[in-house]
């Protein structure tokens, strides 16, 4: 199953596309080999994660900083989500831009985000299962984000989220990371 690696607009930010086999019992589908992956940079998952959703709710925008800054690989396994990085490096040549790419089930693609990027999700339809592969462990002291709603950022969501957590809802503004 030949992987095809592709850059985005974001610095380090990568769309994995791979071709499924099919046959009268289904499909199978390779979604990581070490090997393939190490090619292009991707490497050192160390903690994979789950989530599921309904249509409507809205994740992120998450990273974690410093040492512990996360890489993730991520891939809707059931549903489908609109998914969006932020570059959060301020010597990268993309910083302070986002880039959205819709990854659903059918179209079993993967997005990498290097390590200093903010991550969110909203999803689109009900039961979307997200994979996280990440290259650090969860640490709270680390956690942080930036509002889904920043209007220094002006992300396009293809629609108003249903729900977002209390929590998300009261993440700080881009301008307040830097001030």
């Amino acid at each position: 199953m030949p992987v095809q690696f592709h850059p985005t607009p974001l610095e380090g930010v990568i769309l994995v596309t791979s071709t499924a086999s099919e046959d009268s019992r289904g499909w199978f589908q390779e979604t990581y080999r070490t090997s393939e992956y190490r090619s292009v940079g991707i490497t050192g998952f160390v903690q994979d994660n789950l989530s599921l959703s309904d249509s409507g709710v809205l994740r992120g925008l998450h990273f974690q900083r410093g040492d512990h800054a996360q890489g993730k690989l991520v891939q809707v396994l059931t549903g489908s989500c609109w998914d969006v990085a932020v570059d959060l490096r301020p010597d990268s040549a993309t910083w302070a831009r986002w880039w959205g790419v819709l990854l659903t089930s059918e179209n079993r693609k993967q997005l990498y985000l290097p390590p200093g990027l903010a991550h969110g999700l909203l999803s689109l339809t009900d039961g979307t299962l997200v994979s996280y592969k990440c290259t650090q462990e969860y640490h709270p002291p680390s956690e942080a984000g930036i509002r889904w709603d920043d209007p220094d950022l002006a992300i396009d969501w293809p629609r108003k989220p249903s729900l977002v957590s209390e929590k998300d809802a009261n993440l700080p503004f881009w301008k307040d990371l830097w001030a």
